[in-house]
């Protein structure tokens, strides 16, 4: 299996020894507390589960002001955005020892016990020019600019510890998995060569033949279909909604031991290319060979190319830095013509009107009428689940 990324080994920050957990779970409550923002919370959940290898914590304003210009940190190891801890406390010492709370779940329970090792006040100046590296405009209509701008002016780093996954392992227990139970799933099936999907949507028929397509030429043993759990922005659909449709069209439509459906804790950032990147990053660390990455991945209205985030695997991503490879996908649709699913690049000399495209906004509205996409757009086992998430919107 492909090795994790920056080390030989799988480093997850979660404490699974029974003993040590015991301790640091009755230390954290005399432990001063702070209580993160959703977005430290997310980056905890996912060194938590060893997504984030090889990092052991929250970068320092160093490490995350090199890793947003050119994405390696300060000891040269590559990482494609900042993981960072920033917040509005000022409190905080360092050299001190302090339990992070978590804001997603009620009562703020422990998250994780950290070693603070800076902290350090960062100037309006400097978050501009991370948010500009990382999301290629400083627009405060991009969600994930809104986002990075205010969570804070103050960069609390350090090791540590994790003891929970939040809400994820409760709210999604059958989807959510850390990179080591997918790593060691994925030798239990004995799979080689798997490849990953990323989703924040529902699939239709265009992702599932791309998996299909993915699988075949690149001759995989699997698909990891991999779905952000966290935070999104307001309309996108719900993860239990996305779960529901997607096991439907596994169940019904790809042979067993074909499909791992599983889920990560974190919030979409909408930083088109650098997104695609860290999502390179974690599949490698889940053992994956490939990724898919189609037009427009981890985007946002219009402010990236369709193929942005493919072509800085080429230009900025120095070579060696993943071993895992991407699976370059153009924009996918049925032909009416060839009678099947196909990436549209591969059919040039087609009218526009030989494909069947919907646009999300016809799609909603379609759904919300009880009203079925053609077949040839959207299976129906998964049309009539989103179909009824959308006519209970309207109710």
């Amino acid at each position: 299996m492909i090795k994790p990324h920056g080390s030989d080994e799988l480093n997850p920050l979660f404490v699974y020894d029974t003993e040590e957990r015991h301790a640091l779970v009755a230390e954290a409550e005399s432990l001063p507390s702070l209580l993160l923002n959703s977005a430290a919370a997310a980056n905890a959940v996912m060194l938590g589960g060893g997504y984030f290898n090889p990092l052991t914590g929250y970068m320092n304003l160093a490490d995350s002001m090199a890793v947003a210009e050119k994405m390696v940190t300060t000891d040269g190891l590559f990482f494609p955005v900042p993981i960072v801890n920033l917040t509005d406390e000022t409190g905080i010492e360092a050299g001190s020892r302090i339990a992070l709370r978590d804001p997603n779940v009620e009562g703020n329970p422990v998250l994780a016990v950290m070693d603070v090792e800076a902290v350090e006040s960062v100037s309006d100046e400097q978050i501009n020019f991370m948010a500009e590296k990382i999301f290629r405009t400083l627009d405060p209509a991009h969600p994930g600019v809104a986002t990075f701008t205010g969570l804070g002016r103050t960069m609390v780093s350090g090791p540590i510890k994790v003891l929970n996954f939040s809400y994820f392992q409760d709210d999604f227990p059958d989807t959510f998995r850390t990179a080591v139970e997918i790593r060691n799933e994925i030798a239990e099936r004995g799979w080689n060569k798997v490849v990953a999907f990323q989703t924040r949507n529902p699939m239709h028929r265009a992702h599932e033949e791309l998996c299909r397509m993915a699988m075949e030429d690149l001759k995989a043993d699997g698909i990891l279909i991999h779905m952000l759990l966290g935070q999104l922005k307001p309309g996108d659909i719900p993860a239990d909604v996305r779960d529901a449709a997607i096991r439907k069209m596994v169940e019904v439509y790809f042979p067993p031991n074909t499909v791992m459906i599983t889920g990560y804790g974190f919030d979409m950032l909408y930083a088109g290319p650098r997104e695609a990147v860290l999502h390179a990053v974690f599949r490698q660390n889940c053992g994956c060979s490939y990724l898919i990455v189609g037009r427009d991945h981890a985007g946002v209205g219009d402010y990236y190319g369709g193929f942005d985030a493919q072509t800085i695997f080429d230009e900025e991503v120095p070579e060696g830095a993943l071993e895992l490879e991407i699976f370059k996908a153009d924009h996918t649709a049925y032909s009416k013509k060839l009678g099947k699913v196909v990436m549209m690049r591969d059919a040039p000399d087609h009218e526009k009107e030989d494909f069947v495209l919907l646009s999300g906004t016809k799609v909603r509205e379609m759904l919300g009428q009880g009203i079925a996409p053609p077949p040839e757009f959207s299976r129906p086992e998964v049309a009539k689940i989103l179909s009824d998430y959308y006519q209970s919107l309207d109710k």
